[in-house]
């Protein structure tokens, strides 16, 4: 749906997943709906009792001046994993606002979540802010994977400012926040962030078992490391010169450190 958005023409759109168990040992989706750039489509899943969706781009964008709204809710005994079928593009837009993509999840205890989207790509001339808040409850699994790639070949990146906030059991355990390309405080290519690295990511996890048995914080890779939470929850952290490279590590650093074989999501 196309509106004016502070003065400028914008698109809004917003989508919804509410995951509930069919009573049948799987999982149903009485709520799957998108709009636009926000299209939805259930998919097959490859793990028993797991529903799977892909979010199917069906415009161009995000572009300036631009409002997403992604909500996803899991109820108890259910199982969701949701990724998408392409990369994310930030483009610019005739206007001079930002655009912004917001996505709110929410797990119940005994629920699990796995969020694995394609990569978002912040292009020259864009100005993107993104947002994501998490909310697990006691007893709740959470698999979230984020992956940002500055520019697409061979050009400086966009403004790109993305924040991403997690509470677990009611409690806020992580709140954080990365600028990046014209206009974002000083030092975000430099050595103590992303250290010339045009890929940046993440994994954040939050399992019960992580109460007893945190895993150990460490480098990985040379380029990554591990940062447990309270919560329970970890942290993965990583750049790399691509996305190609970024995703490789991110999953080398999930299937060595906190997924012992033949677990399953979340």
């Amino acid at each position: 749906m196309t509106t004016a958005v502070g003065g400028t023409a914008g698109v809004r759109a917003h989508a919804r997943i509410e995951a509930r168990p069919d009573g049948r040992g799987s999982t149903a989706l009485p709520v799957l709906a998108g709009e636009g750039p926000l299209a939805l489509r259930r998919t097959r899943g490859s793990t028993a009792g797991e529903a799977r969706v892909t979010v199917v781009g069906a415009m161009s964008g995000p572009l300036g001046g631009d409002r997403f709204l992604l909500e996803a809710d899991v109820a108890a005994h259910a199982r969701l994993r949701v990724g998408s079928a392409a990369a994310t593009i930030a483009l610019p837009g005739q206007g001079k606002d930002p655009a912004r993509h917001e996505t709110r999840l929410r797990v119940a205890a005994d629920a699990a979540l796995r969020w694995e989207p394609e990569p978002l790509i912040s292009v020259r001339g864009s100005d993107l802010e993104v947002r994501t808040r998490a909310e697990v409850a006691e007893g709740g699994r959470l698999l979230l994977r984020e992956e940002q790639v500055l520019g697409r070949h061979g050009e400086p990146s966009g403004s790109l400012t993305s924040r991403l906030t997690l509470r677990v059991g009611g409690r806020l355990v992580l709140d954080q926040e990365l600028a990046c390309g014209p206009g974002a405080p000083g030092g975000w290519d430099g050595p103590a962030v992303l250290g010339g690295h045009r890929a940046v990511g993440q994994l954040l996890l939050v399992r019960p078992e992580f109460a007893t048995r945190p895993p150990e914080p460490r480098l990985l890779g040379g380029t990554a490391s591990l940062t447990p939470l309270p919560g329970p929850a970890v942290l993965v952290t990583a750049v790399a010169p691509d996305a190609l490279r970024l995703r490789r590590l991110l999953d080398e650093a999930l299937d060595a450190t906190v997924r012992p074989p033949g677990d399953g999501p979340g």
